[in-house]
């Protein structure tokens, strides 16, 4: 059992299988050239096998696939074989304009959800977002997956600007289709020019939301980033990650590695741990995996304060969001 120094349980671990992508959104990306790691410097298809083994060991049951945009990875169908054969529910974040290519090893491999990034249902704001001419495939995938069964989450970051002449047209997708659709209050990281200015909160969304329908909160669930809610006649749900204005440390469960190896604990975390050199030395992974989770902070990296106004992303220690994983 993976158990912090806050009695918190880990047993979900988010992958990232690269650090490219192709799109250039500017939240996750930073503005300046990007360099993203050699091949040689990612983790292996069976390397990510024996490292995720050696948490599936010490009591991780679920993985998300993350990026970056994972489904570049030309290796992606191998990686996902390889770690099907553990006991453990996966999952996959994406953009989703590759999902049609790899739609029977999803279903081969058991994946029955799929978080879908998409800040937009604008084409040309999509293009501004993104810089990339991709939304109609991108919608086509989307409904590509809600055909064959899918549980499909929309990640929506909302970005003060665009956020306020969309949001409603994000909820009236729900009446339609089975989608929950999430709204993720902006967050900081290297060179995506975060400032408390330009946070629009889940409050503010759910007061629009309020206005024009009838919102019921559900439960939520153990370990749950969001708060959700249920809309009147509505086949979806709507959602909140309320991580700048009402964290959810208190029982966090996640743990990361990123494209090249490396394990972080949190998201906004500044240390991190080798994991990818150590097992190509042959040396003791549990142990290192083991110290990584008992250094964890009781909330946001040790680095942010609970209140949003107050934090100087100048002097925050992290990586830019695609180096993370998503």
């Amino acid at each position: 059992m993976l158990l912090d120094s806050f009695q918190r349980v880990h047993n979900y671990l988010r992958i990232s299988l690269t650090d490219q992508c192709n799109f250039r959104c500017t939240y996750c990306m930073p503005e300046e050239n990007y360099h993203c790691h050699s091949g040689e410097e990612l983790m292996s298809p069976n390397e990510i096998l024996k490292l995720t083994e050696q948490f599936v060991k010490m009591g991780v049951n679920k993985v998300r696939l993350t990026g970056g945009e994972p489904l570049m990875r030309k290796d992606f169908s191998e990686i996902l074989s390889l770690i099907s054969t553990l006991p453990i529910k996966i999952t996959l974040t994406t953009n989703a304009v590759l999902v049609d290519k790899y739609l029977d090893d999803l279903k081969k491999a058991g994946v029955k959800s799929v978080n879908v990034s998409i800040d937009s249902l604008n084409e040309d704001v999509f293009f501004e977002i993104t810089k990339r001419n991709q939304f109609h495939r991108v919608w086509n995938n989307i409904l590509l997956l809600l055909k064959n069964d899918f549980e499909v989450k929309l990640n929506v970051v909302a970005m003060k600007g665009h956020i306020e002449k969309e949001f409603l047209d994000f909820l009236n997708l729900t009446k339609i289709y089975p989608l929950e659709v999430r709204f993720i209050e902006f967050m900081p990281f290297s060179g995506n020019g975060w400032n408390s200015n330009m946070v629009v909160t889940a409050s503010e969304m759910l007061n629009w939301a309020n206005q024009s329908f009838s919102l019921r909160k559900m439960d939520d669930l153990p370990h749950a980033t969001t708060k959700k809610y249920e809309i009147e006649g509505h086949l979806g749900s709507v959602a909140f990650i309320t991580t700048m204005t009402s964290h959810f440390c208190g029982d966090c469960n996640r743990l990361r590695l990123t494209a090249e190896g490396k394990m972080k604990n949190c998201l906004f975390g500044k240390d991190e741990v080798d994991l990818l050199s150590a097992l190509r030395g042959n040396e003791s992974i549990e142990s290192l995996i083991l110290e990584s989770v008992q250094k964890k902070h009781q909330t946001l990296g040790g680095q942010l304060v609970s209140d949003f106004h107050k934090i100087d992303a100048n002097a925050i220690e992290n990586r830019s969001m695609i180096e993370i994983g998503g």
